[in-house]
């Protein structure tokens, strides 16, 4: 089975959860990468945000977010906040990178957009449109490793709260949302978003067809569209349609159930420290209206040999030192 580099990305809801919302994701990263686990209170900004490679304008006040993070950059790639909002990322490869496109050039990582939207939402449709509105003014790219200058990428997210989930996916400036109000959904690599979205870019479909993507005359696909030839993470996105499956048939999905998809090696959606990505961190988070959400990380690479640690916003939380890497390696960063 082929084991593209990334990461995977899952959600269950009503009626296939008892007790809320559950979302799990594992971030592969590149060997050697310190990801770390940090937490930011809430605070208030009045001019403009230094991001991993810009900067964007903002002023308002910023939730407290709990964020998985690479050590290097300002953005993370996975995190909750403390009105119970989630978001994850993960790498998709499209073939709209001209101009303002471009992967490589440097704008918002999806890193970015993910930290943005959690700093900035009450709810999982207002990060849907603080991320689309950021990505449509600022664009994305720039390399998304330290030490591969090569690596870059659009990006897909999902993003939940205890009601509802998005699936978000763009390539450049471009972008379809998907919502999910029942039952489960995962995203690997790939675009998945065909031909069923509730939301798109203002000039998705007159921008496709201006690129020849598009002959204005077939059904509009926005994976077979933007999505060109290079389908990455297919194998891992179908193991993992399926240990959904095999786990939430009997209507009672629980974090324990997301823990073990998480810790899956034979599907690949598990990556052991010796892989060139190693899966270098894991979030599950139970999202509820009616008590405290519950937000689980492993702060250590390798979930299948990892114990997830809980974390609930409360006033003045804090969290243990040993997730946070040392100041000297980080200190040139605006975090």
């Amino acid at each position: 089975m082929e084991l593209p580099q990334s990461c995977d990305t899952f959600v269950a809801l009503p009626p296939l959860t008892k007790h809320g919302v559950i979302f799990g994701k594992n971030s592969d990263r590149p060997k050697g990468e310190v990801q770390e686990v940090v937490y930011f209170p809430a605070s208030q900004c009045s001019n403009v945000i230094k991001c991993t490679y810009i900067e964007v304008e903002y002023s308002g006040p910023r939730k407290a977010v709990i964020l998985s993070k690479p050590s290097w950059m300002w953005g993370a790639e996975m995190g909750a906040n403390e009105c119970g909002v989630v978001i994850g990322n993960e790498a998709v490869w499209t073939n709209n990178t001209n101009g303002e496109n471009d992967p490589s050039v440097k704008r918002l990582l999806g890193m970015d957009l993910v930290r943005l939207g959690l700093e900035q939402s009450s709810s999982a449709t207002e990060a849907l449109e603080i991320i689309t509105n950021l990505l449509e003014k600022y664009g994305q790219g720039g390399p998304c490793a330290e030490e591969d200058s090569g690596l870059s990428y659009h990006n897909s997210f999902l993003i939940a709260d205890s009601s509802t989930a998005w699936i978000l996916e763009t390539s450049g400036k471009q972008w379809v949302a998907e919502q999910i109000s029942s039952g489960c959904r995962n995203i690997s690599n790939g675009l998945s978003i065909t031909t069923k979205f509730d939301r798109h870019s203002k000039d998705l479909f007159d921008y496709a067809k201006a690129q020849g993507f598009w002959n204005g005359e077939d059904e509009f696909n926005f994976s077979e569209v933007f999505g060109g030839e290079k389908v990455p993470g297919s194998d891992r996105y179908i193991e993992g349609q399926k240990l959904l499956k095999k786990y939430t048939e009997t209507n009672d999905f629980k974090e324990v159930d997301m823990f073990n998809i998480l810790r899956d090696r034979q599907s690949g959606i598990c990556r052991p420290c010796d892989s060139p990505f190693p899966t270098q961190g894991s979030q599950v988070s139970v999202l509820s209206s009616t008590r405290p959400s519950v937000h689980w990380f492993t702060a250590t690479p390798d979930p299948s040999i990892s114990v997830y640690k809980p974390f609930i916003f409360t006033p003045n939380a804090i969290i243990s030192k040993h997730t946070i890497c040392p100041e000297e390696r980080v200190s040139f960063y605006d975090i």
